[in-house]
């Protein structure tokens, strides 16, 4: 069976992308959010996110008539859950446990419009054991049709994982050239989703089982976690030895066999500030490293926010007609990695916010990609205003609006080795 009309369900960061390439490939597609902002927004062929090169394909895609958006799911011969996964709030110390009712909100969701022969894919990462769990809750919803945990290959429903691996600012090209991991719950399910896949995937799509799927993303995103928190542990410790820990990474990456990560301000974004998490709720007594990664690096802020502190220290020392009210503080960056908007888990505005709020002087930032925020404790300005103002400079984001630049004058704190 074709695949005509193609839902994706969530239409953020992942799915607002992943439903323009099947439109751009002459796909009928239904895009579903909760956001009327984000449908009203995409119906007017333009987009809520930024991400390059994606606002022209959606503009193309919704005039020529194969993008639509809406805010209640319409019958579709395949639907796409791409949905946010956080974890849920829990008392400081303790492991956080995954947040599945956004994938639960949207499985209800698209119940009642199933019909035998569709496919359903979860690509929200997950943690082991949800795409079964979404199985069983359109089972629950739609006892007349049967689905893979109880019909394997004869199953109405076909159900599969398949984990977004995309980079911010690149994902329009990543989509289409990254190879794809497909995790069925039957050979029949993987066999129809990379069917559906290959109408705009050139890379390979590699057939596994759900939970293999599942765990995949968490692997590939838990092994950047450790490696992050070896650069980020090791900054610490240079700073602690009076060492240019810059320096060092580059003299240490000359062996041929090894290759660290640069440290910066913590770890942010939804996929390798979250998914360990799923792995050390499920497993609490053998991932241990990965427990430590995450405590490393969750810690990172802090330690920033320390360094901050001592600065203003330094700053009333060598001028003691001044007070801390006195002292203007920039921070740049507040986006969770380099060049995008995306504030989510975001280190960046994290220091930034707790900086406002410890500090009694003023407190600027700098976000080039953002152009106005939320209420908050500090003020949004541009670079120059920054420049001019600030007596204590904090590089958080190393967005290429802040390279290159010859700093004139105030306290410097380089989470990023840029102005280094």
């Amino acid at each position: 069976m074709s695949f005509e009309t193609v839902s994706v369900v969530g239409l953020g960061y992942i799915g607002l992308p992943t439903a323009a390439m099947f439109a751009s490939r002459k796909k009928k597609v239904i895009g579903v959010d909760v956001s009327q902002h984000a449908v009203d927004t995409i119906n007017q062929g333009k987009i809520h996110i930024v991400e390059p090169d994606l606002d022209m394909i959606v503009s193309a895609a919704v005039s020529e008539g194969y993008l639509k958006a809406v805010t209640t799911p319409e019958p579709a011969d395949a639907f796409l859950i791409a949905v946010p996964t956080p974890f849920l709030p829990c008392a400081e110390g303790e492991v956080p446990a995954p947040d599945l009712s956004y994938i639960e909100a949207a499985s209800k969701a698209i119940a009642p419009v199933l019909k035998k022969g569709d496919l359903v894919i979860l690509e929200s990462t997950s943690p082991v054991g949800a795409t079964e769990q979404m199985a069983v809750w359109l089972a629950e919803s739609r006892k007349d049709l049967t689905f893979p945990q109880t019909h394997g290959e004869e199953a109405d429903i076909n159900i599969a994982h398949c984990p977004e691996r995309v980079l911010p600012g690149h994902v329009v090209r990543e989509l289409v050239e990254n190879d794809r991991v497909i995790g069925g719950m039957s050979v029949r399910c993987s066999e129809r989703s990379v069917e559906l896949y290959k109408t705009f995937v050139k890379g390979e799509c590699v057939v596994t089982n759900s939970r293999t799927a599942e765990m995949a993303k968490l692997t590939e995103n838990s092994s950047r976690d450790v490696q992050i928190a070896f650069a980020n542990e090791l900054s610490i410790i240079c700073d602690k030895l009076d060492i240019n820990v810059w320096e060092l990474i580059a003299l240490a990456n000359r062996h041929p066999r090894v290759n660290i990560l640069q440290p910066g301000p913590g770890v942010g974004g939804h996929c390798i500030a979250v998914d360990p998490w799923f792995i050390v709720s499920k497993t609490p007594e053998e991932a241990k490293i990965i427990h430590t990664a995450r405590k490393v690096n969750d810690g990172k802020p802090e330690w920033v926010i320390s360094k901050v502190k001592m600065a203003i220290a330094d700053f009333l020392l060598e001028n003691p007609s001044k007070t801390s009210r006195d002292i203007t503080i920039a921070c740049y960056g507040l986006a969770f990695k380099a060049d995008i908007d995306d504030l989510r888990e975001s280190p960046a505005m994290y220091i930034t916010n707790m900086i406002s709020k410890i500090h009694k002087g003023r407190v600027v930032a700098v976000e080039p990609n953002i152009e106005s925020l939320n209420a908050n404790d500090f003020e949004l300005v541009d670079y120059n205003t920054a420049e001019l103002e600030a007596d204590i400079k904090v590089l958080l984001v190393d967005h290429k609006e802040f390279k290159n630049k010859d700093l004139r004058n105030g306290y410097i704190i380089d989470t990023k080795g840029t102005w280094v």
